[in-house]
């Protein structure tokens, strides 16, 4: 497969190097308790993994991007710094329910666009490489940024359930969010230039 690299004016996404598999565990493996989970879904329990663990699930998700010939997992950069990955994975492939994730690692990169920007980047590679009618993306009701850069990117409100996620004393919403392909083909040119 070759190597992926989409430009934005703000993020670099682009395919994982086994050489730079140390840098990413460090940001996502590298503390106890990271800040950037404080966001990405708390009120599950945070899974640490040591290095040869975290190589090997890399090594399996690249031979399935290999098979499937789209990246599932790319890195977001910042002109020579890694910041944080998106992915997509399947909610239910036999049907083309596809989900998007994003997580930058790096708080100083929190509320400045990079994470809108690399979901529009990628979101237009995933209907440009494969069959699917909508992509989705799952949050809570306490990470009100990913809300508004799912917002910004043109996704809707799909799904709200109320009070199933409980974390640090209080009930917050389940949030489906989602846009079809002619949602997307419609907004792109402005979203992209």
């Amino acid at each position: 497969m070759q190597d992926l690299f989409l430009r934005g004016k703000k993020v670099i996404l682009r395919n994982i190097k086994s050489e730079e598999l140390g840098t990413l565990w460090q940001l996502r493996h590298g503390e106890d308790k990271p800040a950037w989970k404080k966001w990405d879904a708390p009120y599950f329990p945070y899974e640490n993994m040591d290095l040869p663990q975290f190589k090997e699930n890399q090594a399996k998700r690249a031979a399935a991007d290999q098979v499937a010939g789209v990246y599932s997992h790319l890195l977001i950069q910042v002109q020579s710094d890694i910041i944080g990955t998106i992915v997509y994975y399947w909610e239910n492939e036999s049907t083309r329910w596809l989900e998007i994730g994003i997580t930058i690692y790096k708080p100083e990169y929190w509320n400045g666009g990079y994470g809108t920007e690399a979901l529009k980047l990628y979101i237009d590679y995933l209907f440009h490489n494969l069959e699917i009618e909508r992509v989705g993306l799952t949050t809570w009701s306490g990470n009100e940024r990913m809300m508004a850069a799912a917002k910004k990117v043109g996704m809707q409100m799909e799904g709200r359930m109320r009070k199933c996620r409980y974390y640090d004393g209080y009930y917050y919403d389940s949030i489906r969010m989602g846009m079809i392909r002619e949602e997307w083909n419609e907004t792109k040119k402005n979203l992209l230039n």
